[in-house]
């Protein structure tokens, strides 16, 4: 099968999650011997980075990356932002679209990469993952003014207090106009899928969480800097919305267990300096996925503290993999994913936080069982075998229907068909 994957960031050109998520995709597409084809906006990562990518990523010898430069480099990518449409990435785009015969286009991120304009290009089956909340929101993560989460959309104003310039393009109907071509959009969690639909996305949104591969150990990891004394972990993005900040003032407290923090960013020095004197945290900045994996193998439990709502939770998947427990801020995808396969405890306020800290620290039997749900759950949904398993299956049935002229009566109550157990919501007319 020929798959397209469009996406604006793409490894190494990639800040975060939903570039690793078309890589994964790409990648474990390509294992299973489908011929992939990449789209992505190196010109974006370069203008917001303002340097090169320094990482280092290989993929499959199957998969073929197409970079597409934007042309004025700022100025071409203020025009997508400001209209929703390819402007000048339009000729590259639609030169490699007219030469290939895709079965399936896979749209991610592509708000720098055509808006939702793109979605018109390419005739194909066509679906989109809400890996971020940037069709429905023009800071992407519905966090409000930089400080709480959006209940009530102010896009205006929070546009303007977020020091980016308002885009013209969601004052119109464009967004209705270009989603009615995307044939099913891709839910990682139920709460995602709710928040698109609530503010006015409309068609068939299908459930399909993330997934993260088993890492590949090879015996090579730093030495943990604490391996006598029990810690907890956190990875992730040092941004406010991570949550990060509600954690120190609980370790203060608790000098018997350590606080392991490991990732960087633009937060980072003010949790630093939020952080002295107190011996028990620690930074230990970026890792790798080995280093990782061992890190969360030895944790009493994984933190997950995020303040925003989290589209899905990937370091849920990641702990959950190396049979770690999870204490969650509960929620958005957080909540839901602890409530639906276990695994972990959660949280509403420092009080509660310390308690589930007490809980896990002093209970290894507790630990033990929530181990091993969470290591349940990923074998099942998070793994990659698992994960390609149910998207193939959903791509088989929707590619059979479109090609039928049938999409619209694919059977989505899935009381004896594919989407049995997988929920899928209905909200409009597609196509």
């Amino acid at each position: 099968m020929r798959f397209c994957i469009v996406s604006t960031f793409y490894p190494p050109y990639n800040f975060g999650g939903d570039g690793i998520y078309a890589y994964r995709l790409a990648n474990g597409l390509a294992r299973l011997g489908h011929d992939v084809t990449v789209l992505h906006s190196p010109t974006a990562y370069e203008q917001l980075a303002r340097r090169q990518p320094t990482a280092d990523y290989d993929d499959h010898n199957n998969i073929h990356v197409h970079p597409i430069r934007t042309p004025l480099g700022k100025l071409g990518l203020l025009a997508v932002q400001q209209l929703g449409s390819p402007c000048f990435q339009g000729p590259a785009l639609r030169r490699i679209f007219n030469e290939h015969e895709f079965d399936v286009i896979h749209y991610n991120n592509v708000s720098l990469l055509g808006g939702p304009h793109v979605f018109r290009y390419g005739q194909a089956l066509k679906l989109c993952t809400l890996i971020e909340h940037w069709l429905v929101c023009p800071m992407h993560v519905l966090w409000k003014f930089d400080r709480e989460v959006c209940t009530k959309p102010s896009c205006l104003a929070c546009t303007l207090h977020g020091r980016r310039p308002p885009q013209l393009w969601r004052y119109t109907g464009l967004m209705r106009r270009a989603t009615r071509s995307i044939d099913a959009f891709i839910g990682p969690s139920l709460f995602t899928m709710n928040m698109h639909r609530e503010r006015g996305l409309q068609g068939t949104m299908i459930q399909l969480p993330l997934f993260h591969p088993q890492p590949v150990t090879t015996g090579k990891t730093k030495p943990l800097p604490n391996a006598d004394k029990p810690y907890f972990f956190f990875v992730g993005r040092l941004e406010k919305i991570k949550g990060v900040q509600t954690l120190i003032p609980t370790f203060r407290e608790l000098p018997d267990v350590d606080l392991l923090i490991a990732g960087d960013g633009n937060y980072g020095q003010a949790l630093r300096t939020q952080a002295q004197g107190a011996s028990n945290i620690k930074f230990i900045g970026r890792l790798s996925a080995n280093e990782l994996h061992t890190y969360y193998q030895h944790a009493l439990a994984t933190l997950v503290p995020s303040l925003c709502y989290e589209t899905f939770g990937i370091i849920v998947a990641e702990s959950f993999c190396a049979s770690t427990p999870v204490v969650v801020f509960a929620q958005s995808s957080l909540k839901e994913l602890v409530e639906t396969y276990g695994g972990g405890l959660t949280y509403d306020n420092p009080r509660d936080l310390k308690v589930a800290i007490h809980r896990i620290s002093s209970d290894a039997g507790l630990r033990r069982t929530l181990g091993r749900q969470g290591r349940r759950a990923y074998e099942k949904e998070f793994a990659e075998d698992a994960f390609l398993a149910h998207y193939m299956e959903v791509v088989s049935e929707l590619l059979s229907g479109k090609r039928a002229g049938q999409l619209d009566n694919v059977d989505h109550a899935g009381q004896d068909g594919l989407f049995a157990g997988r929920p899928t919501f209905f909200t409009g007319p597609i196509g």
